[in-house]
Parts: structure tokens; sequence; C-alpha cells
């Protein structure tokens, strides 16, 4: 049988459904914006489609054809590169500012968020460090300790930004590898009980991501304020029942909703579908990552396995969390939904993972 050229039909196929699916989802969604802003929507849908699809597709293919060994070889000078450029947002005339963040990049006709960058930096290289010491782990010295130092390096940057939903989804990302690699779970507890605290302090030490935590558990204590989103998020998503109000009809994306095209677009699209659609899409993306995993699992050597695993994860835990908290079931994060969600830089990113993917699958296993 022909081996398939991207190195694996099914992850492909599923890529490429979700890329279409997302740009149409997007495209429904931020025609909200012409009842409230004066920027060109279609301008917004032609960056989405040519930066994050366009360029995406051609970045997803560079990473498939590049070597494995390469990739290894360049891991550490990735991260390297993905640290540096995130930090120059903290450099005056470089870094924009808005919503009391520090993120982005001007570009003129654009933005860019390095921290999308950082995501796959840190993959790679921790997934090259966590090799050739995989399951010697036993002692703090060869393991914990610089694995929490390899972790606290984004994680400062990150916070700085503030960005603490990237952080996060950083750490939770990392820890995966970390046990995979065959991590005692002894050390599990210590960096459960050390996230927490540190999650506390943050929560303490920045009122929004306490009030976000308050508006959680009681999210009609301030419907017109920091529960305004959620509050009409919940009404946007019990509006569409079970076949939706039908693709394009949306009401709560004209003037209600908050970001429609961007946090909460799923909101938006399980208006317009209904229950049925929002479980579709759903269904795509833990089809996409159970792939993901198959070819994880299925790799020659534990470093691609590794990539395959952390971006597997990255796209999963990031779509989860951001459905979940248009939902209600978690407080409020930030986090986009992958593929969908506005942002040329994210779409890019996560077509670059799902390059490197297949990258892996096309090595894997005879």
């Amino acid at each position: 049988m022909k081996k398939f050229a991207f190195g694996d039909r099914m992850f492909f196929m599923l890529v490429l459904a979700i890329v279409l699916a997302g740009l149409a989802i997007f495209s429904s969604a931020a025609l909200g914006l012409l009842a409230r802003e004066s920027s060109s929507v279609s301008k917004d849908i032609m960056l989405q489609a040519g930066l994050g699809f366009g360029l995406g597709f051609l970045a997803l293919l560079l990473a498939r054809a590049i070597p494995l060994v390469q990739i290894k070889r360049f891991a550490p000078y990735i991260y390297g590169a993905a640290i540096l450029f995130t930090a120059l947002v903290f450099i005056p005339g470089i870094g924009l500012q808005a919503n009391g963040a520090t993120r982005w990049i001007s570009l003129g006709f654009t933005t860019v968020q390095p921290s999308e960058f950082l995501k796959i930096g840190f993959v790679l290289a921790l997934a090259w460090w966590l090799t050739p010491r995989a399951r010697q782990f036993s002692s703090y010295r060869n393991g914990l300790v610089p694995f929490i130092v390899m972790l606290a390096i984004p994680t400062a940057l990150l916070l700085a930004q503030p960005n603490t939903s990237t952080t996060l989804l950083i750490i939770a990302t990392g820890m995966v590898m970390y046990f995979a690699a065959g991590a005692p779970w002894r050390d599990f507890g210590i960096l459960a009980l050390t996230a927490l605290i540190g999650l506390v302090i943050i929560a303490y030490a920045r009122p929004y991501v306490f009030e976000r935590i308050k508006t959680f558990i009681d999210p009609s204590a301030n419907s017109l304020s920091s529960g305004y989103q959620i509050q009409q998020s919940l009404i946007a998503i019990g509006s569409g029942g079970l076949l939706g109000r039908g693709f394009g009809q949306s009401v709560e994306k004209f003037n209600y909703l908050p970001e429609p095209d961007g946090d909460s677009v799923f909101a938006v699209f399980a208006e317009e579908t209904g229950f049925l659609g929002a479980v579709f899409l759903l269904a795509l993306f833990v089809a996409l990552a159970a792939r993901g995993i198959v070819i994880a699992g299925d790799s020659r050597d534990l470093f691609g396995g590794l990539i395959a695993l952390g971006f597997s994860f990255i796209i999963i835990f990031q779509a989860f969390i951001n459905m979940c908290a248009m939902l209600g079931i978690i407080p409020l994060t930030g986090l986009p939904l992958p593929f969908v969600s506005h942002g040329g830089t994210a779409l890019m990113a996560i077509l670059i993972m799902c390059g490197f993917i297949l990258n892996v699958a096309a090595h894997r296993k005879a």
C-alpha cells in the first residue's frame, strides 16, 4: 500500500475538516462585529484566511518536511528563539498593550502574539530534554529540579504580560510530557501542590483572576459587569436548542455577546447549530487528539512520541478549556478555541503543531 505523503491520512483529513469548518464559523461570528465596530469585517476574515490558513498551511508543510533528526538537533535553539521573541513584547515601541496586557507585537496591518510560538518551542525543547533521561528521574537533581527550571522561564515571561491562561496550559502540557517520559508519581503530588499554591497567590495578587473565580461561583452576582459574558454565553447556547437557529442566524453575536469571533465563538456556533452542532465540533476535536495520541504511541522513538503527545494535548486541552468556560463549567480563561477563534497567529501555530505531528506519523514504526 502506497504511503500517504503527509504521514497520516486520517489526521490530515481531520485537520483539514476542522480548519475549513473553523473559517466558516469564524466568518459567521465576525459578522456580529458589524453592529458594534467600524473596522472592516472583511479585512479580519481575509487576515484569518490569509495569514492563519494560507501561511499556516505552508508552515505545516515545512514542519512536516524537516527531518526529525534536525528538529531534535535544533530544538533548544528554537526554544531560545521563542523565548527571545516573546520577550520582545516588553520593549517599548515594539510591544503592543491592550486591555491591560502586553502580549502582542504590531506589524502595522496586523498583530502577532509570540506566546503562541512559545508553546511550540517549549514542547520541542522539553521533548529534547526528556528523551535521554527517560525513566531516570528518581533523583530530584536529575528530574524534578531541572524540570521546574524549564517551566519557570516561560512561566515568568507569560505571567509578566500577564497571560495566566497560557501559563497554565504550558504547565499542564509539561506535566503530561514529564510523566509520559516515566517520572515517578511522587513528583506529581509536589507539582500539583506547587501549582495550587501558585494559583492561589496569583488569584490574590491579581484582582481580575480572583474576580473570575468569584463570578464562576456566582455568575448572577455581577450580571452586568464581570458576569456579563458568561450570562450572555449561556443565553446563546441555551437558545440554540437541539438544532440551532440556523447557520449565520445568531442573535447574541450582535451587540450582546462580547468577543463573538474570539473567546465566545463557541457560544455563537452553539446558538446557530444547536446541541447537535456543538457535539459534532467537540467530536472532531476528540477524534483529532485521539489520532494524535495514536501517532505518538506508534512513534519510532521517544522524542517523536513526546512531540506528538505534547501538541495533541495542547489542542484538546485548549479546546476543552474554551468550551467549558463558555458553558460555565470552569471560570473564564481567555484561551481561544483552536482553529476557530480570531487570531491568525494562533491558527498558524496550531497548524505548525499539526505539521510536526504529521512528521512523527511519517516516521512511525513499520
